[in-house]
């Protein structure tokens, strides 16, 4: 097995700084499918859907153990390097290989030459490397279709290393999943699928000359599988409703992983793109397996449906946990007011450390403010994580590096307390703005009036039993998707097992627990999605 580059001491920096910074960002960042990762040493091509810019690839590299591969090198495009900028600096100092796009050149033409070869001779050398195949980032809820270059240097690699018939190469797929990717405290699901290795004995089709139809064959294949692992949909509304099918499916409570969660989605999500392209028969529902699945015309009249009642929750500003099981108002009013006390009591005792956190918001706040008017949604929210990630960082170790300046004295305590202080901080206002969240929630509610309530959850019940039938019937899921969910699996990351351990990560101070994944650091639920005209 070949050694692979030795690591730069600028990547160990990297890997070590953000991931902190992206586990304070980021509420829960669960990794599935790590021992699928070849080693170091084994030539390896990691592909993944790109829809955050520099934070898909930091994730990249902060998710995979340094003990499975030493190093990822990555791909950038060329417009990034040169700049007298943090972002440019990190860029270039981690081994970055730079790659020309024929949109940031005048003539429309790109020459990548150079670059093929520095990743074919790191290829050689044993080295991972990191590449997506969309070719470019955007905010947008379908995966873009996959460039070649892929498939090409596969072929190219093959090509000079055909006189050794064992020379391998694996083509690592990934399907990122973010449930909100530019909110704070939001929740991301990264996971690798099991490789594809090619090596000139087994592969003679992608050997000199070769039939462009297996390029594009490889090609629609890594397709198929980065977006069957990810929420891939051609509008924000189907993505919103599928959630909302999901959630009537497996309620707030249901303990289940954000894995989980993230594969029940994309069913929903399935069927309604299926219906919205009438794959299936109008006229009459068809038999698989004993059950008879609903035809086209009857999931796309749920999923129209199933938008309007969220249409109506988004109006009132209350989710759907509120109107499944109708509350007394002498309940709801002691329940707002057990939140308020316990919100206001998070509130108070995070001051201290929220003095500290000012600034890191500000700054952030105003760089996200300015950035948002250089462009339209879609060439610019992609990267709104990545400045909030930069700013942020720059920000707090300012503010760390002046605590410890004005406490000189005492540097060698401070130097742990302020950081210890601002996270403890963080996990205190979590909690706090999730029980003030609630309160507001339990006040529009009184708001809504009974008449109004009463007509909605009679709408939420028939909604309730075509979605069930949709799930049993049609998607094949369990009946009893609570207990079903609950004793799959074992304690991998995000799984809730029982009420006690459900309790405990409440007052965990390394990680919140999470009874919603759709859930961000905000005064109010995350349901709907930016809407570019010009997309």
């Amino acid at each position: 097995m070949l050694e692979g580059s030795p690591t730069p001491w600028s990547y160990v920096l990297i890997r070590l700084l953000f991931r902190f910074v992206l586990k304070i960002f980021y509420g829960t960042i669960v990794v599935e499918g790590l021992d699928l990762v070849p080693e170091t040493g084994k030539p390896c091509i990691v592909c993944a859907n790109h829809s955050n810019s520099l934070t898909d690839a930091l994730l990249l590299v902060t998710s995979i153990p340094a003990k499975r591969r030493n190093m990822l090198r990555l791909t950038a495009k060329a417009t990034q390097f040169g700049r007298r900028t943090l972002t440019s600096w990190l860029i270039e100092s981690a081994g970055t290989v730079p790659i020309k796009r024929r949109k940031d050149n005048t003539d429309g033409k790109a020459d990548n030459t150079d670059a093929m070869l520095k990743l074919m001779e790191a290829l050689e050398l044993g080295d991972a490397i990191c590449l997506f195949p969309e070719g470019m980032s955007r905010f947008h809820p379908t995966i873009a279709p996959l460039k070649t270059g892929v498939a090409r240097l596969v072929s190219d690699v093959l090509a000079r290393n055909r006189n050794d018939p064992d020379f391998e190469v694996s083509v690592l797929t990934c399907s990122i999943t973010y449930m909100h990717r530019q909110h704070f405290r939001s929740d991301v699901l990264v996971s690798f699928h099991p490789p594809m290795t090619f090596t000139p004995k087994n592969n003679p089709e992608l050997l000199p000359p070769v039939d462009f139809d297996q390029i594009r064959s490889l090609t629609s294949e890594m397709q198929k599988i980065i977006s069957a692992g990810t929420l891939d949909s051609p509008t924000w509304d189907l993505i919103r409703t599928a959630k909302l099918a999901a959630r009537m499916y497996a309620p707030l409570g249901t303990f289940m992983t954000l894995g989980d969660y993230v594969r029940l989605i994309r069913q929903f999500l399935d069927a309604f793109k299926n219906a919205e392209q009438h794959t299936l028969p109008k006229d009459r529902g068809i038999e698989r397996e004993g059950y008879l699945v609903l035809n086209t015309s009857d999931i796309f009249a749920l999923q129209n449906d199933l938008k309007a009642y969220q249409d109506q929750l988004s109006h009132c500003g209350i989710k759907d946990d509120r109107i499944r099981r109708l509350l007394p108002r002498r309940t709801i009013f002691f329940r707002m007011l057990i939140r308020l006390l316990w919100s206001l009591c998070l509130f108070t005792i995070s001051l201290p450390g929220l003095i500290l956190w000012l600034p890191v918001f500000a700054t952030t706040v105003y760089a996200v403010h300015s950035f948002k008017k250089t462009g339209p949604i879609f060439d610019t929210w992609d990267e709104i994580a990545q400045y909030k990630l930069i700013y942020g960082l720059i920000s707090g170790l300012c503010v760390w590096f002046a605590a410890v300046a004005l406490t000189w004295h005492i540097a060698l305590v401070t130097v742990f307390l302020v950081p210890s202080l601002m996270w403890i901080t963080l996990r205190w206002c979590e909690d706090a703005v999730s029980a003030f969240r609630a309160f507001t929630s339990l006040l529009r509610l009184l708001q809504v009036g009974k008449p109004t309530l009463k007509g909605m959850h009679e709408k939420r019940r028939e909604l309730y039993n075509r979605v069930m039938d949709l799930a049993t019937s049609s998607l094949g899921l369990p009946e009893n998707p609570e207990t079903h969910f609950a004793l799959s699996g074992g304690k991998e990351k995000g799984r809730v097992r029982g009420s006690w351990d459900s309790r405990a990560r409440y007052f965990s101070i390394k990680r919140r627990r999470k009874r919603d994944w759709n859930e961000t650091l905000r005064l109010y639920d995350k349901v709907d999605y930016p809407v570019d005209d010009s997309e």
